[in-house]
């Protein structure tokens, strides 16, 4: 059973304070509640709203702050960029949440994490404008994390992942696809009506797994066309951004509940950025910190 393997420290390593090893987060200031950015200088901007702060700790790229906003015991941490960080954080997470780092076993009862990341991303649409808010509803995962762990056709949409790879001509040297829906309890207490619910990509790069080309040639030129054509169930491929399918399996296959919502900073299609998008990403964050 779970609840009798012993987890060895080669598998999961403890620092010597008793933090989680790349977050040192410890088991007592983790909270329930958890606000996810990629930025560890937006984890400030978060924190500013704070009532209260409980503590600040950093390590690399991964800043975790915890405090009460409103009377709600929260916490806000940096993931850095990529599925990759986001694997390490949601692992680590999970850790303090279930289980003893004294007996290095998983706990009976299991913990319930909520998780809401924020972030920022490129709209593949004509109607998904800068400045707009689009839940990854679906998140579909270029990077092929999910692939390595057991049981992931049991949270994935496996029907969508064929039909899309037939319709782009997906190349099998790349990581195949996976599609994961976001907690459907979160988005609608996040999202209510103000939100666009989307089918997110998340890449594994920014330039050329996203179809930008600065020196190097792309393998596929006419993949991104491919991708804003496909439909599924008449819904459109809306957003690219890095870290959602990944975040999203994570806490499926955890037992965790989790969604993302990003602000529009770039119109693909329209050719057109907004590199001040600091007052529309404020924004959003004052919007989750009353909703979560």
């Amino acid at each position: 059973m779970e609840t009798d393997r012993f987890i060895p420290s080669s598998q999961l390593i403890i620092n010597a304070d008793n933090s989680a090893f790349h977050i040192h987060v410890k088991p007592e200031q983790l909270r329930d509640k958890i606000i996810m950015v990629g930025d560890p200088g937006r984890v400030s901007m978060v924190a500013s709203y704070f009532d209260s702060i409980d503590y600040d700790v950093q390590s690399r790229e991964f800043h975790a702050v915890a405090g009460k906003y409103k009377g709600k015991e929260l916490m806000c941490i940096s993931h850095g960029i990529g599925a990759d960080n986001i694997e390490i954080v949601m692992t680590e997470l999970d850790a303090l949440a279930n289980i003893d780092f004294k007996t290095r076993k998983v706990r009976k009862e299991k913990r319930v994490l909520e998780l809401v990341r924020l972030g920022t991303s490129g709209s593949l649409q004509y109607d998904l404008k800068i400045g707009d808010f689009v839940i990854a509803n679906r998140g579909m995962g270029f990077d092929g994390i999910l692939n390595f762990y057991a049981d992931r056709d049991s949270v994935c949409d496996l029907d969508f992942e064929n039909k899309f790879c037939d319709f782009v001509k997906w190349n099998p040297l790349w990581a195949r696809p996976y599609v994961v829906a976001a907690d459907r309890d979160l988005v609608e207490r996040i999202g209510r009506d103000d939100m666009l619910r989307g089918n997110t990509i998340a890449s594994v790069g920014f330039y050329a797994p996203q179809g930008r080309e600065v020196r190097l040639k792309l393998k596929d030129p006419g993949l991104i066309g491919r991708i804003e054509e496909f439909r599924y169930e008449g819904e459109p491929i809306t957003n690219f951004e890095m870290e959602s399918a990944c975040l999203q399996g994570m806490a499926r296959l955890l037992g965790h509940k989790a969604m993302t919502v990003c602000c529009i900073i770039a119109q693909r299609r329209e050719e057109d950025a907004n590199t001040d998008y600091k007052p529309s990403v404020a924004k959003l964050v004052e919007t989750v910190l009353e909703r979560i």
